[in-house]
């Protein structure tokens, strides 16, 4: 018995040793990024490691003004609309192909999920063509409707495997009181898949405000552009003050370092309920 208990003590604390040095390789770098933003070029160069001489939040304030503010309200912007439009969208097909009679209903699920199999560069040549025939190349409106489109498989996926095992009791419960299929819908079935769609919102946010491919080649030098393809503007025009942009990556990491911190919990508790199902 003490064997095995000292045996459990060694494995908790090279458990322990593995989680602290985890954390150190992942959260180092965002100290180091956030330190050589309050210093000069002259001080990064003689130093990187050390700590400023003088915190100043200039470089910060260049950052900003030098376009950051706009690329970060275009991010925003972005981010929030394709979410809303992803979710609904998924949580609505999930809801009929789990809840309701349709015919060919396996194989519309099949086309559905077959769209986690198309790779965005396959079809980037065709869908550039495609948005500039129709007058929405280099807008707001592409980067929507791309994010939305390119989500939407994987989130029907998600939803879909959470809603197969709610009780069916409810639905018939809905329709007794009289309420229909949108009613029920909205007032009962996506209060009940609250975990995961939680989960799903964090996820297509973590994918908008970081995604580069779709945002350089549709809206770059179109005055749209997001956080992603601004920074690498940034360090184009201002390469060689350094600290500026390890400003502007700064406050293009807080918000959504804040969001995984935040709801980390709901992530992995909405996946687990999801696909654990």
């Amino acid at each position: 018995m003490r064997r095995l208990s000292l045996l459990g003590v060694i494995a908790r604390v090279f458990m322990w040793a593995f989680l602290l040095g985890l954390a150190v390789v992942v959260l180092y770098p965002l100290l180091w990024m956030v330190l050589n933003g309050f210093k000069t070029n002259a001080e990064l160069f003689g130093d990187p490691f050390a700590l400023p001489v003088d915190w100043s939040f200039s470089n910060y304030q260049k950052a900003w003004n030098r376009g950051v503010d706009g690329y970060l309200a275009t991010s925003v912007l972005v981010t929030v609309t394709s979410t809303v439009a992803t979710v609904f969208v998924s949580a609505w097909a999930a809801y009929g192909l789990t809840r309701v009679s349709i015919p060919f209903d396996r194989a519309i699920t099949g086309v559905i999920l077959g769209g986690l199999m198309l790779a965005p560069t396959v079809a980037l040549v065709p869908l550039v063509k495609m948005f500039q025939a129709m007058g929405l190349y280099n807008s707001f409106w592409a980067l929507l409707i791309l994010y939305t489109a390119f989500r939407v498989p994987f989130t029907t996926f998600l939803i879909r495997a959470y809603m197969i095992d709610l009780p069916r009791e409810v639905d018939e419960a809905a329709k007794m009181d009289g309420a229909g299929r949108w009613t029920a819908f909205w007032r009962v079935i996506l209060p009940m898949s609250k975990p995961i769609i939680t989960s799903t919102v964090m996820l297509h946010v973590l994918f908008a405000w970081n995604e580069y491919l779709f945002a350089m080649v549709f809206t770059s030098g179109s005055g749209v552009q997001t956080l992603p393809v601004g920074l690498t503007s940034l360090m184009s025009k201002h390469g060689t003050d350094y600290p500026v942009v390890f400003a502007g990556m700064v406050i293009a990491a807080v918000p959504v370092v804040l969001l995984f911190f935040l709801g980390q919990r709901y992530i992995v508790k909405g996946l687990a309920d999801g696909i654990g199902k």
